[in-house]
């Protein structure tokens, strides 16, 4: 993975994909109606999010804001010892911003106790290879637990932050940070939601800032997966949804055959987390 992240960090040069000026108007108008259209189809109240004070949660919870007014918004922040301080300021800064009101949980002490419970019943946890995952994944759906506390209390929606890159690689736990009622940034890569923020007026320090995962103790999202998000954008563009050959993409980008055909990879191992559980078709 390192070897991978390094290789694509040196030979990238990244794809424009950025809407026109037209463009970016007329899909903030799309997601601030999809926003209010799920809210009502849902006969809710307002909508949930919680803030992480990276680019993703900050810029839904601009568009909710835009969509429903400050006052059915309401933010929730869910750190966790892994969390930088920074990050969590500026969340609540997001909030305070755009006067909506949030709460913060800490959610430490739960972890323990679920974690306690789950090493009671498991031989050599901490031997277990995938301890940074099953720690990852149990705090993503701690925390989707507690928003949906706070969401269904309040007769509110959950709003999802993951965006196309995420979504399309399989980087969101399943039933955790997955497991929202809608996600208005699905469609859109990383460089888009930037743009996005950057057009409803996010600080630019938000709009710049490097994603973390906050889930685990990796330096990064793009270390944690292998590659940066530019290469993510473009391959994901050319060959997952454009559907040109490998060879042709690794040439567009400026990456290798190898790095664009982990990508695919990651979209295919991924594509159980992007449907509604498995059912058997009907025998009769």
């Amino acid at each position: 993975m390192e070897d991978l992240y390094e290789q694509t960090q040196d030979e990238i040069s990244p794809v424009d994909l950025r809407f026109s000026e037209d463009e970016m108007e007329a899909q903030v108008d799309h997601l601030t109606d999809f926003i209010r259209e799920r809210v009502d189809a849902m006969g809710a109240d307002g909508a949930e999010i919680a803030l992480s004070g990276g680019i993703d949660s900050t810029a839904t919870a601009y568009l909710a804001v835009e969509a429903l007014g400050a006052e059915n918004v309401h933010g929730v922040l869910l750190p966790k010892e892994v969390n930088e301080e920074a990050n969590m300021s500026d969340a609540e800064r997001v909030a305070e911003e755009l006067g909506i009101d949030y709460e913060v949980i800490g959610i430490d002490s739960v972890m323990e106790e679920v974690l306690a419970q789950g090493d009671a019943q498991t031989e050599n946890p901490s031997e277990d290879e995938w301890e940074g995952r099953y720690v990852g994944n149990t705090s993503a759906r701690v925390r989707m637990t507690l928003i949906y506390l706070l969401a269904n209390r309040e007769n509110r929606i959950v709003l999802g932050t993951g965006n196309r890159a995420e979504l399309a690689t399989g980087y969101v736990t399943k039933y955790g940070d997955g497991g929202v009622d809608c996600n208005p940034l699905a469609n859109l890569y990383k460089q888009q939601v930037r743009q996005v923020a950057a057009h409803l007026g996010v600080d630019e320090s938000v709009v710049q800032k490097t994603p973390t995962g906050g889930m685990v103790d990796y330096d990064t999202d793009e270390e944690e997966m292998g590659m940066s998000y530019d290469t993510l954008d473009a391959v994901l563009a050319f060959y997952v949804d454009g559907n040109l050959p490998a060879s042709v993409t690794a040439r567009l980008t400026d990456t290798s055959v190898e790095a664009v055909e982990r990508i695919q990879e990651f979209h295919e191992e991924s594509a159980h987390k992007r449907t509604p559980p498995a059912t058997p078709e009907p025998l009769f």
